[in-house]
């Protein structure tokens, strides 16, 4: 069980949706992002807040179910407002060099609400966010063939033993 269990909560009012997440986004939470940007992209808001204020932690695949969905709701035509990018998500997204994909440029101090609009130039900074989504998923899939290739190669060094 991890440290801090992760929730969501979706709410819309008005016309714009807020979506909170809170606790380790990790490869076992990472779907309940997408599934709840899904369902506040559902009630056609206007603008959508991701509030990130309550995420303690954030590994690759989390990041890359922030840019899926950051991509969604850009693709959907819809505002979108990030707020509370901690300083291990900044960190996270200087190393793929996509530090102003949620922070506007000021990734380790940031505190104030990113905005971004449906226009053509945001579109393309989706583009971008969704390629570096999908670098991040080659990052971790890379990763776990190199780790399947060490196990199996200590396998063999096993059983070269066993036989010897």
């Amino acid at each position: 069980m991890t440290a801090h269990p992760f929730t969501s909560n979706v709410m819309v009012l008005s016309g714009a949706a807020r979506v909170t997440l809170a606790g380790e986004l990790d490869l076992d939470t990472a779907p309940h992002v997408r599934e709840a940007v899904t369902a506040g992209l559902a009630e056609q808001p206007v603008s959508l807040c991701l509030d990130l204020t309550g995420v303690s932690f954030c590994d690759c695949a989390g990041l890359s179910a922030l840019l899926r969905a950051r991509a969604a709701v850009l693709r959907a035509g819809v505002d979108l407002v990030v707020e509370g990018v901690g300083s291990q998500l900044a960190r996270l997204l200087s190393l793929i060099g996509a530090d102003n994909v949620f922070t506007g440029g000021n990734a380790a101090t940031n505190t104030e609400p990113t905005r971004a609009s449906g226009t053509a130039a945001v579109q393309r900074d989706a583009k971008l966010a969704a390629t570096a989504a999908d670098e991040a998923t080659a990052a971790r899939k890379a990763a776990a063939r190199k780790v399947a290739a060490a196990r199996k190669a200590a396998e063999q060094a096993s059983f070269r033993d066993l036989l010897a």
